[in-house]
């Protein structure tokens, strides 16, 4: 298992778990399972996402890196909260770490190739229904991302996505992000995924 402190709203966690994903199905290490657990953007920084930012490093992503990316992404339907997709995740991890996986996945292939705001309860009842999980309540219980985020801040979590491993840390390990004259230049870092993966499957 390698766990993963993320925001569901954060498109460089996106880019990061499809790449994980399709580099381990070539490897064919299904056993190597990801544990996405919530680093809540808006309790960190004391506000809520703000959608033209995002729209902006996905515009970047996409130009720079991953044009087969967040082809359906619309800010308009950016959520207020990522906090109950977060949840959803929890809920299904706790029931299965392979289900809390695609779950996930599925609440970021949602917001980003799907242009759906994974805040609506509608959304998040249709995700859950697609897993075999029953409807979030409303309010839905967010005991398990507060959790998560207070034991991030405990083992020094840095940002989205920080992946763990049982001897290390790594912040966003597929990317090489820059900001320069108040633009953002983004690589793969092919160099540190590769590392990464090594640590991941090594332990795998």
């Amino acid at each position: 298992m390698v766990e993963v402190f993320a925001d569901v709203g954060c498109p460089f966690t996106h880019v990061g778990l499809c790449r994980f994903v399709a580099r381990r199905a070539v490897l064919g290490r299904s056993d190597v399972v990801l544990r996405v657990r919530a680093w809540p953007l808006e309790l960190v920084n004391g506000r809520p996402l703000d959608p033209a930012f995002i729209a902006e490093e996905v515009d970047d992503l996409r130009s720079q890196l991953v044009p087969d990316l967040f082809t359906g992404f619309d800010p308009a339907a950016f959520p207020s909260t990522s906090l109950p997709a977060m949840a959803l995740t929890a809920t299904a991890a706790a029931r299965d770490l392979v289900l809390g996986e695609r779950v996930a996945l599925a609440v970021r292939h949602a917001l980003f190739e799907e242009g759906r705001d994974v805040a609506d309860p509608s959304v998040l009842a249709a995700v859950a229904a697609a897993h075999g999980l029953p409807a979030p309540g409303e309010p839905p219980d967010l005991s398990a991302v507060l959790a998560d985020h207070e034991e991030g801040r405990r083992r020094g979590v840095i940002g989205s996505p920080h992946f763990f491993v049982a001897d290390g840390g790594f912040f966003c390990p597929s990317l090489d992000i820059q900001r320069v004259d108040g633009h953002l230049q983004i690589t793969a870092d092919e160099e540190g995924f590769a590392r990464f993966l090594d640590r991941c499957l090594t332990e795998g």
